[in-house]
């Protein structure tokens, strides 16, 4: 099997050809590694080297040889070094254990190659780590961000490196990377994928886990294979009716949309160019016989954007000085960035009233988003406000930015997915449209709590619809 070849097929496309006998898992991970060898010194999008041989897998699992990724950032696998981006942790962290969810990729099968980059504590839009010596770059333009924090993961995906890699998000970091890569990005509800065993609600419940992969086949059928609690955790959902690939593959009933082009906060611009994609997609989505209306939730974003601040400034101030004390050093400029020692810095100030605080302000949007989810199915926006930006915008090294000052530069950008991190309600994002630039453009559709069954059949009948696997950025391995 050559690059082409192996790049052509999605997860479950090779997976039949391993399963079938026409290709072997070997032959697939040879493809695997050629591919990564050649995109990766242009992308920048592997933390560190690619492992000397996959990781073991079960060879029974639903994508036995299906070669795969993990972001460095909560997951991780038994002796494989973790840094979450940051050079506090020098080489890497090496634990002697998978995390559950590591347990669940190597039980479905898939082939472990890589870690992928990610921001420091991803507590950014971008993936531009001082840890990883560059930044990672988008295929569809170098010049430009990958997205973050899960950009190494979707840098790989789109350019053909992978079919699908491992992500995570707590503000919009599987969602934001998809949409600028142009790549399929489910954050699930949540509870529906196990974070521990190190984790019960990573970032105050704001964390959830999953992938990004290229098609909406690969996004439900992954989904049916990982998604479930462990002992000990705080969630429980019901098995669904039916599994996820089949309503992906069967469709979707009609339903209720409300798309909105305002993010919650008045004030953040949004780039024309994303605000036709949602008319357009609103347009087709109506012609596919959807009932569709321009309507949105109601939410206090001044309380919302201190809240949701205070959450993330406690997690970086509770995890650089846990590691820290752990490590037996003193955090300085030489072992973060700048931004992050902000932010840890105003972690510090918090009180636990604060923290109660926080959880009311979340208690509040999210029970206004699910009243405003009560009249409608699924909410449709831009995922970003723009499709990307350039290199070198969201600097996390820079000293002149207080916590204040950067959360304000990230989510002017990421306007519109760190909402449904608050609220726990999932969402997806779709590369549905391109700027005259040829940047793809996400659109983000979010469904009722625990509904991921709908957003997966809407996005399979999109795919079909306006289908993107045609698309090929300029700098890939097909």
């Amino acid at each position: 099997m050559d690059i082409g070849e192996y790049a052509a097929q999605d997860a479950t496309g090779l997976a039949a050809l391993i399963r079938d006998r026409q290709v072997s898992a070997a032959e697939v991970a040879a493809a695997a590694g050629q591919a990564l060898d050649k995109i990766d010194p242009q992308l920048s999008a592997i933390a560190g080297e690619r492992y000397e041989a996959p990781l073991g897998f079960d060879e029974t699992g639903v994508f036995a040889g299906v070669p795969f990724a993990i972001k460095d950032l909560i997951v991780h696998a038994a002796g494989v070094p973790a840094r979450s981006g940051s050079r506090l942790f020098g080489p890497g962290v090496v634990y002697p254990y998978d995390t559950h969810l590591m347990a669940r990729f190597r039980r479905a099968g898939l082939a472990t190659m890589a870690t992928t980059t990610s921001p420091e504590f991803g507590f950014n839009a971008t993936t531009e780590a001082l840890a990883h010596g560059g930044p990672t770059r988008n295929p569809w333009d170098l010049t430009r961000s990958a997205g973050g924090s899960s950009g190494g993961s979707a840098a790989l995906v789109a350019a053909g490196a992978l079919p699908m890699a491992h992500a995570n998000d707590g503000g919009g970091s599987i969602r934001i990377p998809a949409a600028a890569c142009g790549a399929v990005g489910l954050k699930p509800s949540r509870g529906r994928i196990t974070a521990g065993p190190d984790f019960a609600d990573p970032l105050m419940g704001l964390g959830v886990e999953f992938a990004i992969t290229r098609s909406v086949r690969d996004c439900a059928a992954l989904f049916d294979a990982v998604h479930g609690s462990e002992p000990g955790d705080r969630y429980l959902f019901p098995a669904p009716e039916r599994p996820f690939a089949e309503l992906a593959r069967t469709g979707s009933r009609r339903l209720r949309i409300a798309f909105t082009t305002s993010p919650a906060d008045p004030d953040r611009a949004v780039d024309p160019e994303s605000v036709a994609a949602v008319q357009m997609v609103a347009q087709q989505l109506s012609e596919l016989g959807h009932e569709v209306h321009e309507a949105a939730p109601s939410i206090d974003s001044v309380a919302f954007d201190r809240a949701n601040l205070d959450a993330w400034c406690s997690f970086l101030g509770d995890a650089v000085t846990g590691a820290a004390a752990q490590l037996g050093l003193t955090p300085g400029r030489e072992h973060l960035e700048a931004t992050t020692l902000a932010c840890v810095e105003h972690g510090k100030t918090l009180s636990a009233f604060d923290i109660y605080a926080a959880e009311r302000v979340f208690n509040t949007v999210t029970r206004e988003v699910a009243r405003f989810l009560t009249g409608f199915d699924v909410l449709l926006t831009p995922t970003t406000s723009r499709p990307t930006i350039p290199l070198g915008r969201l600097d996390a090294d820079d000293p002149a930015l207080d916590a204040r000052g950067w959360y304000d530069r990230i989510f002017e950008y990421a306007s519109f997915t760190a909402l449904f991190n608050a609220t726990g309600h999932p969402a997806i994002s779709l590369p549905l449209a391109q700027s005259t630039q040829g940047w793809p453009i996400g659109m983000q559709f979010v469904g009722r709590y625990g509904d991921e069954g709908t957003l997966l059949a809407l996005a399979g009948d999109l795919e079909r619809a306006m289908p993107w696997a045609g698309r090929r950025p300029p700098v890939s391995v097909y």
